[in-house]
């Protein structure tokens, strides 16, 4: 029997308090959760290409009160995802996941019919809201349901979901913002919504605590996502305060100080949110580290790609969207692959190679790239090669940081591992525009600074993932 085959034979999976077991097929929870998925990752890149539609709808909005369409957004979903993670151990995983894409659904509808930027934001936040709750979950979902010598593959896929909507998102998004208009970012989540929600329905599994005791301490909830949200807001609004500024110094350290509170609340609590003994895991406490300074490497290359075609080559951004699509389209058709040979020899063998490999994208683009405007065929080799890094990088920093967790602990685990992402995200997105926003008299300054950054990023998730422990080989699966 194949592996793919071993991994579709039906598997028994007993709800919690039910006395019959269910027949799950893991690979049909895989594709239920992956369609929110799609719409979540797709509705993050798409919306850079619509920003400037809607700032041209709503010009007597002004541009700090537009800039909040996509920052209401971020700091809300940092602020919510640990919490909601975690309230899916307890509540239920089926359940948050669900409740989160009807939300992310209505919420996504009525962004498309906001009449004014104010309606707007808030819809934005109730976005964000809905996403919060259904990213964690999708991925304990996956989590419960795949044999745990499965789950490197399985991830692998579900990460590669987020690629092929990340290759999707600026070729669609200036194809729908030219012959729809802007709303229509929006609308398209609709259908996405609709079909994940039915068919989740239908064929999800429940998934809960075991022994779950009594609800979560609420100060332990505030307290985070105070923390959260206030780390988020100082990051987002570097571009206007500026990295050295009194009120960025004091609104992250108050971040700081609102998180050495929400541990110290954790610590004393007989019903804290969330477990701090998950950080004595080593893989756990590596592995987010290392997607941290990752994902902010990662969010600076194409946020960097997309200002370097469109400012410096010039390219249209329909050209510039199918230009940056190569890499992603790669990480959708390797990552899979990767997540496969992840099962047999462990995520350490590809997470040191790999962060070099995407290193040298990087390193290619410093030594190559000039004002120039050239062919994209000079442009994809270090396309190619991030794409392979990521490939290589993000779905087993994903997979390793949650494989050995206990049960009980798959959405807040999950939860961590993406509040992570998100943070690198938003780090790695206000970077680009301290770099590339000041002028300058050369206008290769700011990329060469994003490529750096993309370098030591690669380097260090090859150096912090050369001390995670070896995984035994494994034996080919016929």
């Amino acid at each position: 029997m194949t592996a793919v085959a071993q991994d579709a034979a039906a598997m028994p999976v007993a709800e919690p308090n039910s006395r019959a077991a269910r027949v799950i097929n893991p690979w049909i929870v895989l594709v239920s959760t992956a369609f929110a998925m799609f719409a979540v990752f797709l509705d993050t890149t798409i919306l850079f290409i619509a920003f400037a539609a809607i700032g041209a709808d709503f010009a007597s909005a002004g541009t700090s009160a537009l800039s909040w369409v996509l920052n209401a957004y971020t700091i809300v979903f940092a602020a919510m995802l640990i919490p909601a993670g975690r309230l899916a151990d307890r509540i239920g995983r089926r359940r948050t996941f669900l409740a989160g894409v009807v939300v992310f659904t209505v919420a996504s509808m009525l962004c498309g019919a906001a009449p004014t930027v104010g309606v707007l934001v808030i819809a934005r936040m109730l976005q964000a809201v809905g996403a919060a709750a259904l990213v964690p979950s999708s991925l304990a979902l996956v989590l419960q349901t795949f044999p745990r010598a499965r789950v490197p593959l399985a991830v692998a896929v579900w990460s590669a979901v987020g690629a092929v909507a990340g290759a999707l998102g600026p070729t669609l998004g200036a194809v729908v913002v030219e012959h729809l208009g802007w709303r229509w970012a929006f609308y398209i989540n609709l259908p996405v919504g609709i079909i994940s929600l039915l068919l989740g329905m239908r064929v999800l599994p429940e998934g809960r605590e075991q022994n779950p005791g009594r609800f979560p301490d609420a100060a332990s909830i505030v307290l985070l996502m105070a923390s959260l949200a206030l780390s988020a807001y100082a990051v987002v609004q570097t571009e206007e305060w500026g990295w050295v500024s009194v009120r960025f110094a004091a609104a992250f350290a108050a971040s700081l100080l609102l998180l050495g509170a929400f541990i110290e609340r954790c610590r004393r609590v007989e019903n804290p949110l969330f477990d701090l003994g998950l950080f004595r895991s080593r893989p756990f406490r590596l592995a987010n580290w290392a997607m941290l300074v990752f994902s902010t490497g990662f969010s600076a290359m194409f946020l960097g790609n997309v200002l370097f075609l469109t400012q410096v080559w010039r390219y249209p951004i329909l050209r510039a969207g199918m230009v940056i699509s190569a890499g992603p389209l790669v990480v959708a058709v390797m990552a899979p692959v990767f997540g496969r040979l992840a099962g047999r020899v462990g995520q350490r063998a590809l997470l040191v190679p790999g962060g070099l490999v995407w290193a040298s994208g990087a390193a290619l683009l410093l030594l190559t790239a000039t004002t120039a405007p050239r062919s994209p065929a000079h442009y994809l080799p270090a396309l190619l090669l991030t794409g392979l890094g990521v490939a290589l990088c993000m779905p087993q920093l994903s997979s390793v940081s949650v494989q050995g967790l206990p049960s009980d602990s798959y959405g807040a685990g999950a939860a961590v591992n993406q509040a992570v992402r998100n943070l690198g995200a938003t780090l790695g997105v206000a970077l680009v525009l301290a770099f590339t926003s000041h002028p300058s008299a050369n206008p290769m300054t700011g990329f060469h600074h994003t490529w750096w950054l993309m370098i030591v990023s690669g380097a260090s998730v090859s150096l912090l993932s050369f001390f995670l422990p070896r995984a035994p080989r494994q034996p080919a699966r016929n």
